[in-house]
Formats: structure tokens, C-alpha cells, sequence
């Protein structure tokens, strides 16, 4: 039997629903699977909400985020529902609450929220080791540490992360990575290591290879168009795309994506670089059919050495040949493909732009070769492998 409604309990805090078009789902038959994420579900759709939407198939979805400040005296749970009946949990912590206060006030929340749903079948999924601080005391059947980046290396990244991964290691039961590198450096840490690349929802982004109505903001940029869509922060390389537009002045850099942790100042400015800000996950094939070029610039930095960057295959399946700065795993998958071409440094950038614009001039060749490299590179299949590894504690 399934129950939707609003969730009251007193534990000197208040639990609060938030407007939303989807109603949060719990069904007790089921089991319940707490996922803790240092992203935010309404973010750029990645990895945790392509995988936490298929296991919401399963099981009760919790998505636990990271607390955001409030100018309330008392501490308060915010709930919103989304597609599938998940539960978005987000602590929301009076101005200044920090430390071990704000770490005792999410236990509390956390545990009273448990409590009014009566989940006593949990799987615990971290995306931060961070927040075992709040969570360590709990009993699941299965702790999974689902190590997507390595996190230590970014920029604002807490000093305590180190020890608290060590720790995650210690007592997940499983670990998954979302890369061949990530999973090399920590397969000698946990014997029970899988490494489940970046996939991709091929019908989702296919949609690109017909052609699409402009979105206002593109419809009147020139052609040819080179873009890049994800989020421009650290790993971004700011320098190469300084000098990669001045190169090709005529060509039209297209730059989709939040800018988080980097000054917006230091981006660079040209009439032919455009910058269209954020865009959801539907908009993107719209954007994706009127590029020539689909653009990988990552800075080659501590912040990027282990990314899988799930653009790759998004980008394939739009139909784009694809440029890219030699980021490890990029190279390892798809560097002899010839549909993702590798480039070291800005005069080789643009030299592997020209050849890509080439090679989208056959275009049935592209494709074909292009469906070749992602063969069964979706997200239900890497789903599907997931849950084989999930073996229940008796």
C-alpha cells in the first residue's frame, strides 16, 4: 500500500512540505534507500538523478541535500516531492548555525523524519562521505559510497574530507565509481570496488540529430557554432577558451552552464562567445542540434585527473563530433574512437575543431560510428548492474 501526505512530529523542530507538482510516495512493503549528496537535486541533472529516478523504481527515495541558512530562530526540514514520489529532504539552519550544533540539529531532523515514515528497511547511498557526521549512528542493510569525483580536489573542498572518506571506505559495503580512474585509486582501498562510468540516455539527446526549433537566445547566433553545456567552474579551462576565440574569430563559442566557484569576471568576453546561462535537462538536445562541435575544454588540474565526464556520450548521441582536452578517462574510452578528438593545447584545440567540423560533413558516417562507441552505455543497463552488486546483509 502506498501513503502520500504531510509528515508531522515534534521534536523541537518543524518538518515543512514545500509547494511542488509531484506528491513525496511511501510505501512500507518497500524498502527505503537514504541517498546523501553534495549536490542539490535541482541542479544540473547528473549522475545521482539519473540513478536515484531508476531506484525510486524499488524503493521509497529519500535525497537527503546539504543545509542551506535561514532567517528563522528555530531549525526546519524542508520536504518537496518530485517525479517518481521521491522525497527532496533539504535542513534548513538559522543564520550562523555551524559546527557540531548543525551537525546534532540534522541527526535530529534526519531521525525524527525516519521515525514518522516508520522506515525500519534502509539502504544508506553516499555521494559525500561528509555526511556520515549526522547519519554514522544509523543501521542499514547496505551502505553504498557511490565516489562519482574525488572531491578532496576541489576548490572549497572542507580539510576533514580525507578522513571522513577513509571512514566511508571502512564501512561501505559496496563502492561504486564513476570513473576507470577514480576506480583504480580506490580499488586498493575496499575489495569490493566496481567502476560504472558515465552512461547516457540515448533517446533523450537523439532527439538533437533531427532538426530542432532554435531556443530564442541561440536562434540568432551565427553558424558555425561550437558549444559546451555542463558547469563552468575550477575545472573549466578559462585560458584556453581566451585563446581559442581569438584564434577563430568567426566561429561562435557557445557556453551553456551555471558559473559556481569562479568569479564571473575572469570568464572571458568576446562578441563571439556567447554565454546563455543554466539550461534543464530537456532543453539540452534543443541547444545540442544547432552545434557543429561539441566542446570539452577542461582545465588539465588536481580538480580534474579523475572526472568522467557524462557529457561525453550525451554529446554522441546528439549527434556532435566532440573536442576535448586529454582528461584520462576521455582519452582511455573514446581517444581512438575518432568521433572525440584530443587536444593538448590551444593551437592543437582549434587544428582538432577543424577536423571535427570535417568529419560532421559525412554526416551518416558520424552517426554510425557514434552508435557504435556508446553500444549499451545507458543509464538503465548501468542501473540494472548496480542492483546486482546490491547484496543484502541477513
Amino acid at each position: 500500500m502506498s501513503w502520500a501526505g504531510q509528515f508531522h512530529y515534534d521534536i523541537g523542530n518543524t518538518r515543512r512540505a514545500v509547494a511542488s507538482d509531484n506528491t513525496p510516495q511511501f510505501d512500507p512493503s518497500r524498502p527505503t534507500l537514504l541517498c546523501l549528496s553534495h549536490l542539490r537535486w535541482s541542479f544540473v541533472y547528473q549522475r545521482p538523478q539519473h540513478l536515484m529516478s531508476r531506484f525510486a523504481h524499488d524503493f521509497n527515495l529519500l535525497f537527503w541535500e546539504e543545509p542551506i541558512a535561514c532567517d528563522e530562530p528555530e531549525p526546519w526540514l524542508q520536504v518537496r516531492g518530485e517525479a517518481g514520489g521521491l522525497h527532496v529532504l533539504v535542513p534548513r539552519l538559522p543564520t550562523g548555525c555551524e559546527g557540531e550544533a548543525a551537525v546534532q540539529i540534522q541527526r535530529q531532523l534526519l531521525d525524527g523524519y525516519l521515525a514518522e515514515l516508520g522506515v525500519d528497511d534502509l539502504v544508506l547511498w553516499y555521494y559525500t562521505p561528509m555526511s556520515q557526521s549526522f547519519s554514522a549512528h544509523l543501521h542499514p542493510r547496505v551502505i553504498v559510497y557511490d565516489c562519482m569525483d574525488e572531491l578532496s580536489a576541489f576548490r572549497g573542498a572542507p580539510p576533514e574530507l580525507v578522513q571522513r572518506e577513509r571512514e566511508l571506505l571502512q564501512r561501505a559495503d559496496v563502492v561504486f565509481t564513476g570513473g576507470y580512474s577514480i576506480w583504480e585509486a580506490k580499488r586498493a582501498l575496499h575489495a569490493n570496488a566496481h567502476a560504472f562510468p558515465s552512461s547516457v540516455e540515448v533517446a533523450h539527446f537523439a532527439a538533437a540529430r533531427a532538426p530542432q526549433q532554435e531556443p530564442a537566445d541561440q536562434a540568432d547566433i551565427a553558424h558555425p557554432r561550437l558549444g559546451f553545456y555542463g558547469v563552468i567552474d575550477e575545472r573549466f579551462d578559462v585560458e584556453l577558451l581566451r585563446s581559442i576565440a581569438a584564434q577563430r574569430p568567426h566561429w561562435q563559442w557557445v557556453m551553456i552552464g551555471p558559473v559556481v566557484k569562479i568569479d564571473p569576471a575572469e570568464l572571458p568576453q568576446a562578441d563571439n562567445i556567447h554565454y546563455l546561462g543554466g539550461k534543464s535537462y530537456d532543453q539540452l538536445p534543443g541547444y545540442l542540434s544547432g552545434w557543429e562541435v561539441a566542446l570539452m575544454p577542461f582545465a588539465m588540474n588536481a580538480s580534474t585527473r579523475f572526472i568522467s565526464p557524462t557529457k561525453t556520450p550525451e554529446y554522441l548521441a546528439g549527434g556532435c563530433p566532440v573536442v576535448s582536452t586529454p582528461i584520462h578517462d576521455v582519452v582511455r574510452t573514446y581517444g581512438d574512437t575518432g568521433v572525440v578528438r584530443i587536444a593538448d593545447t590551444p593551437d592543437a584545440f582549434v587544428a582538432a575543431c577543424e577536423a571535427a567540423l570535417r568529419d560532421g560533413a559525412d554526416r551518416e558516417q558520424l552517426l554510425e560510428t557514434a552508435d557504435q562507441v556508446l553500444g549499451d552505455m545507458s543509464w538503465d543497463h548501468t542501473y540494472d548492474l548496480m542492483k546486482e552488486k546490491l547484496t543484502w546483509k541477513q
